[in-house]
């Protein structure tokens, strides 16, 4: 028997909470594990959870009561790095947008999508996708299209370090990080202070949105002959 994969809904809104539980309801191979109206009461729940009650993934609203979706998004992604994140907004304003996907988003729909196309995105997600609105999907082109890569001369970073950065700017976390790399987490937190101390930065997500205001993440791909 294929097993399910499990939802957390959190959404502030009851009607468009109960449309998309019908929904997923008429949707084979997923489930509405639980759902919320507040991310401070989700991100207790995720962090009491046990590893084989943590969901699958979670539709997220970023404009919640109280703790925004984004400002949940970081601690969604740190107490269950293996759960998948939709961002499920009605916002597709151009800085939800990038600090979503660089806090590690798996997925961006607007709330004017179908609650069919909300239905693909989880399975896309889930299949290794990465669904994006098709109007999103557009400004990311343009905006990455629009940021001229750095000279190499001026890559502040060092090889090492732009790989770190890009796989933070992936979502992961310092000791998935160090699994994927062969390296010791030690080592990574060192790098990742390095990167903060270079960027001028305090955090993951500054340091994220600075390597894209300077073009480091076409560098790294430069570099690395992609």
């Amino acid at each position: 028997m294929i097993k399910s994969v499990r939802i957390m809904l959190v959404e502030d809104n009851p009607e468009y909470r109960e449309a998309v539980r019908l929904a997923l309801e008429q949707s084979q191979g997923v489930e509405l594990s639980r759902q919320f109206g507040t991310a401070e009461i989700a991100l207790r729940s995720i962090r009491n959870a046990t590893p084989s009650e943590q969901p699958d993934l979670i539709l997220l609203d970023l404009r919640l009561p109280g703790m925004s979706g984004l400002e949940a998004l970081a601690g969604f992604r740190e107490s269950a790095p293996h759960t998948k994140v939709i961002i499920l907004t009605q916002s597709d304003n151009e800085e939800d947008v990038l600090r979503a996907i660089a806090l590690g988003a798996s997925g961006y729909l607007l709330k004017s999508a179908t609650l069919d196309e909300i239905a693909d995105g989880i399975r896309t997600v889930m299949s290794g996708g990465a669904p994006l609105d098709k109007g999103v999907a557009k400004f990311i082109l343009e905006s990455l299209q629009t940021r001229l890569p750095a000279d190499e001369d001026q890559v502040p970073l060092s090889q090492r370090e732009l790989e770190i950065i890009q796989l933070l700017a992936e979502g992961l976390v310092k000791k998935e990080i160090a699994r994927q790399l062969g390296i010791g987490y030690s080592t990574v937190d060192t790098h990742v202070a390095h990167i903060y101390e270079k960027l001028n930065v305090s955090n993951a997500p500054s340091a994220v949105n600075q390597a894209h205001r300077l073009g480091l993440f076409h560098a790294s791909k430069q570099r690395s002959g992609q």
